[in-house]
Formats: structure tokens, sequence, C-alpha cells
């Protein structure tokens, strides 16, 4: 479980008015790392999530998702939609404090994934997510500039490296930096590729799946939403999906099975989504992406501004991203040692 803090404070009776849910009852979301959350039941039956959306994120956001969700929605695709508030708007500015109100996605999700089928169907609903929105022509209010701008994130680690000598952690920490920038000056080469509509966070506890079936329904947490080229997007998909062990584990390791399974996934929706030199540099992309992170936890280790951290685990948040910065790297290391593997899956999938 993920925390900083005791349990936030649920929206007020004002913000609860405002939004229809005077007497509903909350129950609070433990997952999310920015945002907080509470599904909301309501007396007549019904199910909404409230949101207190984090200030990083600008009012305009939301205009982008009700575009995108809609267009989802039009295409067949399931998505949590936002609900107008009493005054009909789609947020609820109050206080300094953004409420959003969301529909109710019912399923589970999950932090790893626990098997090859699993990664067929992440595949298979991230394919069917980009297709859906392949045709829909809109310009973003919120551009999410400097998102997978792996040059940007290696020079701020450098300038942490430099700035932040006298963290008390320091001598631990700059270790593992010179390791990442090592690493990453032996990163290939990727080729342009196109920008499309994409999720921009595709990692898995942003999947929902069916608790009966077990099928992926549902992508979640769609204030990432944007236009950005979409190896990056495949290459987050992947360094989530096929990480066993999970982002918290120093001893990391990249799953092959789940790597050839959710291409496979996703190839059966949507084979010439992707052009050839696209799929060809998802290994280099998904490389490219675990040593992007890691470098951001180090730094953010070194300036301690992540949004969140365990606090029953660590003894603070620098701890906890030297641990996260340590399971990219290991997952880094595990792509590496499989490369050729990786390629061979990719060349097989291209040729069936």
């Amino acid at each position: 479980m993920i925390s900083t803090m005791p349990d936030p404070a649920k929206p007020s009776a004002k913000v609860l008015e405002a939004l229809g849910l005077a007497e509903a009852k909350l129950t609070l979301f433990k997952s999310g790392l920015i945002n907080n959350s509470w599904r909301a039941d309501t007396s007549d039956g019904n199910t909404v999530v409230v949101q207190r959306v984090n200030p990083i994120f600008p009012v305009a956001i939301n205009n982008d998702i009700n575009i995108v969700t809609k267009h989802l929605e039009n295409k067949g695709i399931l998505t949590p939609r936002i609900l107008p508030t009493v005054g009909k708007k789609l947020v609820l500015v109050t206080s300094g404090e953004l409420w959003r109100l969301m529909t109710f996605i019912p399923g589970i999700t999950r932090d790893i994934l626990e098997n090859p089928r699993q990664a067929n169907e992440a595949g298979a609903l991230l394919a069917r997510f980009h297709l859906a929105l392949s045709d829909l022509e809109h310009t973003f209010e919120n551009a999410r500039l400097g998102v997978h701008n792996t040059p940007l994130h290696l020079e701020t680690l450098k300038n942490a490296l430099e700035d932040y000598k006298t963290h008390a952690r320091f001598n631990e920490i700059n270790p593992i930096g010179e390791l990442i920038l090592d690493m990453a000056s032996t990163l290939p080469e990727l080729p342009a590729s196109t920008d499309r509509i994409v999720h921009g966070d595709p990692k898995i506890s942003n999947i929902v799946f069916d608790e009966v079936t077990d099928n992926a329904t549902c992508l979640i947490d769609l204030d990432t939403i944007a236009s950005m080229p979409i190896i990056f997007e495949m290459g987050d998909a992947f360094r989530s999906w096929c990480n066993p062990y999970g982002e918290e584990n120093k001893e990391a390791t990249f799953s092959l099975p789940l790597f050839h399974s959710a291409v496979i996934g996703y190839m059966q929706e949507a084979r010439n989504f992707l052009t050839v030199e696209e799929w060809r540099a998802l290994p280099g992309a998904t490389l490219t992406i675990a040593i992007e992170l890691a470098a951001r936890f180090t730094a953010d280790a070194l300036m301690e501004r992540h949004f969140s951290w365990d606090s029953e685990r660590y003894r603070d948040a620098s701890e906890h991203n030297q641990v996260r910065a340590q399971s990219q790297i290991s997952l880094a290391h595990s792509i590496r040692e499989q490369w050729t593997t990786l390629e061979d899956v990719i060349r097989a999938a291209i040729d069936s």
C-alpha cells in the first residue's frame, strides 16, 4: 500500500452537495499516487467515483478527457466518463481544490500480471484503445510537454548529482546515478515515431480486469492522455506489464513469456497500426523507458519531490525512490540480457 500521510480528508458536505452526493456513502480507494479518489454509493443504488484532482493537472485536462472518452464510448470502448456537477459543469472548483465526478468501472486492478493470458488481454485492450482514437482530431489543451523526453530526465539527474551533494543519502545515491548515466550512454537510437493519441501511462494498475472472466475491460486514470510517439507508450506498457516482481523489488526481471503474449495480443488487434520500424524499435523503447524512470526516481531520491511513498516500509521518500530506481536498473539489465530473444519475438510476430 502506498501512502504518505493518513487517509486524505473526505470531501466536505458543501462539495458533496454540489456534486449531488449529499447522502452518499464514501469509501476511499487506496490505490493511486496522484489523485484522491472515493467510491460513492448512493441511496438509490448507483455507484460513482469522486476525485480530488491533483493541482499539477490544469482544469483544461478535463475538457480533453471529456472529448476523448466520448469518442471512445461512441466506438464501443468501455471508458470512465466525467459526470456533470449539479451546476452542469465538468468540474467543481472550490476553496482552491478541483473536484470531479466520474462513472464507476466495476472490476479489479492489479499491480503485477500473474500469467501470459493477462498480458495478452492487456495488449489487446491497449490496441483497441489506440485504434478507437486513431481518427480523433483533437488538439490537447494539456500538452504534457517533456513526457518521455529521456535526455531531459538524464540532464535533471546530472544536475541533481551536482546540486544535492549535501543530501544525507548522497553517498548511497551517487553510485546509482552514475550507473544510470553510464547505462544511458549506450542506449540504442530510436527511430522517428508518429505522434498518436495515447493513454500516456499504460502501467498495469491502470487496467481494469473483469472479476469473473479476467478479461481486460477498460483503461482508467486518463489525466495522462496526450498525443506523443507511439513507441514510448508501448515501451512504458511493456516495462510495466512484463515485470512479474513489480516496481518495488530490487531484483526485478523482464519476463519473456509475458512480453511475447502482450505483443501477440496487441498485434492480433492492431497489426498494421505500428510500422515495421516501430515494431522493431519496441525492445529499445522498453529499455529506454526503464532507464528514464530509473533516472527520474534517482533524481527524486535526492530532490524528494515524488508524489507518494510507502511510510510503512521505508524510512523516508528518498529511500523508497532508491528502491524504485534500483528496480528499474535491474529490469534494464534483464532486458539487455535477453535482447536477441526479444528481437526474435518481434521478428516472428511481424512475419506471422
